[in-house]
């Protein structure tokens, strides 16, 4: 049995937040239920897509899911998706959407059918005004202290961060509400900001202290890490790969791997810096890395990895999405985390579980993202107990609808 089995959560979202925080429920064993419009949300063709116009980032966000379709711009719709909702069951009435919690989806409303109910709402900012991660980031200081030294243009992330932290903080509110009320049987709705998630992390990492208790702001360090050691060099053979020593330990291992003992305690002595403080090699940084340069420069990326990895040392390879899924075991059904799976419409393709890895519960099995509509009428006849005349007379009015021929 899988940690999450016997939980039934219920999901009208788009983007990636709340679909990554079902999803990865799902991926635990929680049986998630998307209510999608008939002709698709405006994720159903989001990029990527294959040739023939199918979203691999629907595919991906969505599997293992069921997808339901009603047309929630009429009254019957919009009466089914309340009855998903709040259907009655141990383990039921559990809610994440991004959609604004007004109208139809009023959590006091939603709570009159089950007062129990459990709603995690994901905000753009906490105002109900709209946001998405591009919006986000550029505002909380990231792209103003990310790419070269001295550069004066923003660079931005090309990862979603804030969009997936806010996603496993929703899951996590969920969980936690969920435990609230089989301890004492209440519901709640639970808002999130997108844009509270990225303040909160800024906050916690000391970004915001820096500026108010030191007063200076973070610079731009290339690719160095701040406030320790760790930098990118380049090989013989034309690649690239990052080593990091932020640890008393970390940093040991880089000196047995390239030999440097000695040159690096000359460096120290000759600077006034203990190279063995963390502080003290982010000053030296320029000097440290320049030491090392050579030694990687008259190495192929390989060599370089052999003794690196022989002294354990921590590093990584710079490589492409094309080279992580040609070249990195990692990558591949030989890590349990991959299977290769069939989705429909699209084809077989590397497919990702759920990262943890339990030694209680049993993992769940790989699954494709659903077809539009492939669920609806299982999950309406199982949770609402329609019968085939009604589901009939639902599909001939276009209120439901079931996956296109």
């Amino acid at each position: 049995m899988a940690i999450l089995s016997g939980l039934t959560i219920t999901e009208c979202a788009a983007f990636i937040a709340g679909p990554f925080a079902t999803g990865s429920l799902a991926r635990l064993g929680a049986d998630v239920i998307r209510i999608d419009p008939i002709d698709g949300g405006i994720d159903q063709h989001r990029w990527p897509v294959t040739a023939e116009g199918r979203s691999l980032y629907w595919a991906g966000l969505n599997k293992g899911k069921k997808s339901v379709c009603v047309d929630i711009r009429r009254p019957e719709g919009r009466e089914l998706a309340q009855a998903l909702i709040t259907a009655p069951g141990d383990g039921r009435g559990l809610f994440v959407s991004n959609f604004p919690a007004t109208g139809w989806l009023d959590f006091d409303g939603l709570r009159q059918r089950r007062a129990d109910l459990i709603m995690v709402n994901i905000l753009g900012n906490r105002d109900g005004s709209t946001a998405l991660d591009y919006t986000v980031n550029c505002a909380v200081g990231f792209p103003l202290a990310t790419g070269p030294e001295g550069g004066d243009a923003p660079v931005n992330h090309v990862l979603p961060a804030w969009d997936f932290i806010c996603g496993q903080t929703a899951a996590t509110a969920l969980l936690a509400a969920e435990r609230h009320r089989r301890l004492r049987g209440e519901g709640q709705l639970l808002r999130i900001a997108l844009s509270d998630v990225a303040l909160a992390v800024v906050a916690d990492m000391g970004l915001l202290a820096e500026v108010e208790i030191n007063g200076a702001g973070r610079e731009r360090h290339g690719n160095h890490i701040f406030g320790a050691f760790g930098c990118d060099f380049a090989t013989s053979d034309g690649r690239r790969l990052m080593v990091a020593a932020v640890s008393a330990g970390q940093w040991q291992a880089l000196l047995r791997a390239t030999g440097m003992g000695e040159a690096m305690a000359a460096l120290g002595a000759a600077r006034g810096l203990d190279l063995s403080l963390e502080g003290d090699r982010f000053r030296a940084r320029d000097a440290v890395a320049g030491l090392l340069s050579p030694w990687f420069a008259a190495r192929t990326l390989a060599q370089a990895g052999h003794d690196l990895d022989t002294a354990r040392a921590c590093w990584g390879p710079y490589q492409s999405f094309e080279q992580l899924l040609a070249d990195d075991p990692r990558c591949s059904p030989a890590n349990p985390l991959f299977a290769r799976v069939d989705h429909p419409g699209i084809g077989t393709m590397l497919t990702a579980a759920s990262p943890i890895d339990s030694s209680a519960c049993d993992p769940v099995p790989h699954a494709p993202g659903p077809i539009l509509g492939q669920h609806t009428d299982q999950v309406l006849t199982e949770i609402l107990g329609l019968s085939g005349g009604q589901l009939a007379d639902l599909h001939d009015r276009r209120i439901v609808a079931g996956p296109a021929a």
